[in-house]
């Protein structure tokens, strides 16, 4: 019988000829992503970092993102304790605040390669399964311990297989189809499950795939993966990474899933989220006209380059409703500095939209973007969790760049197949 992409990188990992689902096994990863989280997961092992210090000074990638600009003395201050953390360990690979969300710019930076395991103190560090990346969320106990030892320990995951045809009939986007997708499955229908894509994937660029494994875990997926095409690969080379310098693992052609599921990509139609779970998916045709206080394009969901381009096309010559407020964030700084050469940021300030610099904060509720009670978000970004972005009597609806976009210079939820682009 015929071995899951999991099987197989684990076995490998592990040092194992193979293994099975529910196998535990210990593994090195190449690398170990926390943000501002860091001072929390450092001050966790304060007296045995001065005693064994780290175990693998290269191994730790560190972001600053979450709350920046600090906005507050509290998260200034564990800032600087992140910072005198790296100086005192000769942390290799520390991006401060400014440089971007943590997802994006790992993989700007080259840190995301095919066939290595990469785990992170986030639940979105599933995104790197676009390029091939056993990558996965862990807690903050277990990035401590794996500081200290460099190594940890995973339960290989069963396989759940969804199968692609057909292409996206823009506007229509992967977040449309992710959110689809967790719609049929359910929020918990891939509990500790890896997720395989297969099928007509290469119609699907690598930023369109970051999208829909960045959101693997809100099926409830351990991890969610593409297999390594031509396209990947460009993408790999554009970012540094050279390619004698990793061998893509994939799944077996004979392989046996727990579950086998399929969509046809050019049948899909813009849909939402609405409040306040992610699988409470509804088509936009249906809930056209809805009014929102807030609209929201950004996030390490949607907020890279290509995002931007295509909200502005709907922005491009116009105005925001009145009485609504749009929020633009890039998802790091070199995607904030392509769109200024392209002219996207004045496209987005002269519609009336504000400009947020890299970061989470609006997210997750942490500043720059709040929610009121009573008031209601249409966001890009990948929860709508009750409180998620601030107040806990607030309402997020999540929808795609182009449905935001539309929506917000109509000043009600407009579908972006009928609104003209520029």
């Amino acid at each position: 019988m015929g071995k899951t992409f999991a099987e197989k990188i684990l076995a490998v990992k592990s040092g194992q000829d193979e293994v099975v689902a529910g196998q535990i096994v210990m593994v090195r990863p190449e690398h170990l992503l926390t943000h501002d989280n860091t001072a929390a997961i450092v001050g966790k092992i304060k007296d045995d970092l001065k005693e064994y210090g780290v175990a693998r000074p290269d191994m730790p990638v560190i972001v600053l993102d979450h709350v920046v600009p600090a906005a507050d003395e509290k998260t200034a201050t564990n800032h600087k304790t992140i910072r005198q953390f790296v100086s005192d360990y000769g942390i290799k690979n520390f991006f401060d605040a400014g440089c971007g969300i943590c997802h994006q710019v790992l993989m700007e930076k080259g840190f995301a390669v095919p066939g290595s395991i990469i785990v992170g103190s986030d639940s979105h560090t599933c995104s790197y399964g676009a390029l091939g990346v056993f990558s996965t969320g862990i807690d903050r106990t277990e990035a401590a311990a794996l500081l200290l030892r460099g190594e940890t320990w995973l339960k290989v995951p069963e396989t759940i297989r969804i199968t692609l045809t057909g292409k996206l009939k823009p506007p229509v986007s992967a977040k449309d189809l992710v959110l689809y997708i967790i719609g049929k499955l359910g929020a918990d229908g891939a509990n500790y499950c890896s997720v395989e894509f297969h099928g007509e994937t290469s119609s699907l660029s690598v930023e369109e795939r970051f999208t829909i494994a960045n959101m693997g875990v809100e099926m409830g997926a351990k991890i969610a993966v593409f297999p390594v095409d031509q396209e990947a690969e460009e993408y790999l080379a554009s970012v540094g990474v050279d390619r004698s310098s990793y061998e893509p693992v994939w799944a077996d052609d004979d392989t046996v899933y727990i579950r086998d599921l399929k969509f046809d990509l050019g049948n899909l139609e813009p849909v939402i989220a609405r409040p306040h779970t992610v699988d409470n998916v509804s088509p936009v045709s249906k809930e056209k006209g809805m009014t929102f206080d807030q609209y929201f394009l950004g996030t390490c969901t949607n907020g890279r380059i290509s995002d931007l381009r295509s909200a502005a096309k709907f922005l491009k010559g116009k105005k925001i409703a009145q009485g609504i407020r749009l929020l633009v964030l890039p998802a790091s700084r070199d995607i904030f500095e392509t769109a200024l050469r392209e002219g996207l940021i004045t496209i987005f300030s002269e519609a009336g939209a504000m400009i947020l610099p890299p970061g989470c904060g609006p997210c997750l509720g942490a500043h720059q973007g709040c929610l009121a009670p009573g008031e209601k978000c249409l966001s890009t970004a990948n929860r709508n969790f009750k409180g998620r972005m601030g107040c806990k009597e607030a309402e997020i609806f999540l929808a795609s760049p182009e449905t935001v976009a539309a929506s917000a210079v109509k000043g009600s939820l407009a579908d972006p197949r009928e609104e003209v682009q520029s």
